[in-house]
């Protein structure tokens, strides 16, 4: 399901979160350090890092630190200890952090917490992809367009959501723009669309309807 790196220093602990992630289909790598991590995070390129914040060589909240500045803060991490302070959990989560977790862990937790970041993440993408279609012809240029399977689509964007909106004005303009991405990406199939977004025929078009999205604008000529 997903790639996901565990950095602790604590033998016993990384054993324990590997089987329980493997248990839910995830493939799982494991570093001890901040070195080690480093290296499995240019390889693996992880879509969710747990994080423990006391290590011996280099801190998690450095190391979080240190993917910001470099730009290599593009996956969701999520931090763990069971000695942070208050204070050092918030630096985490101003940092880049999105969430903590206070050990000893449970398995409920865990598994609800990597679930949301796994989301999010999904949301984000999601929300990017959707923009990449969206720009301008005159705006495109090789420096902004990337390549994709449907020469028709345009990539990159300057779509914006107002967050000043009230959660479920702000929650109905993206899941607009969602399915307006997808359906601009299948052409107009809707049966390509449900299968892409998880949905039932049916409660795909009632959601399309009450969303307002028109259903002709991602059809293609001749299709």
């Amino acid at each position: 399901m997903a790639n996901i790196l565990v950095v602790d220093d604590e033998l016993g602990i990384r054993d324990l979160l590997s089987e329980i992630l493997n248990d839910e289909g995830h493939n799982v790598e494991l570093a001890e350090n901040a070195a080690q991590a480093r290296e499995v995070r240019l390889r693996m390129r992880p879509d969710l890092v747990l994080l423990d914040i006391w290590m011996p060589d280099t801190d998690g909240v450095t190391l979080l630190k240190e993917w910001s500045t470099g730009g290599l803060l593009n996956m969701p991490v999520i931090m763990m200890s069971g000695h942070a302070t208050i204070d050092t959990a918030v630096d985490a989560i101003r940092i880049g952090a999105q969430a903590f977790l206070e050990k000893p862990i449970t398995l409920q937790k865990l598994l609800k917490t990597v679930e949301q970041g796994l989301t999010r993440e999904q949301v984000r993408q999601a929300a990017a992809a959707y923009q990449a279609t969206q720009l301008p012809a005159s705006s495109a240029s090789p420096a902004n367009v990337g390549s994709a399977s449907n020469q028709d689509t345009v990539l990159q964007v300057s779509q914006t959501f107002d967050l000043d909106l009230p959660l479920r004005d702000a929650r109905d303009a993206f899941e607009k723009a969602y399915f307006e991405f997808h359906l601009a990406n299948e052409g107009g199939s809707m049966t390509r669309v449900a299968d892409k977004t998880g949905l039932e025929r049916t409660h795909l078009y009632r959601k399309l309807k009450q969303l307002g999205v028109d259903l002709t604008k991602g059809k293609r000529t001749g299709t």
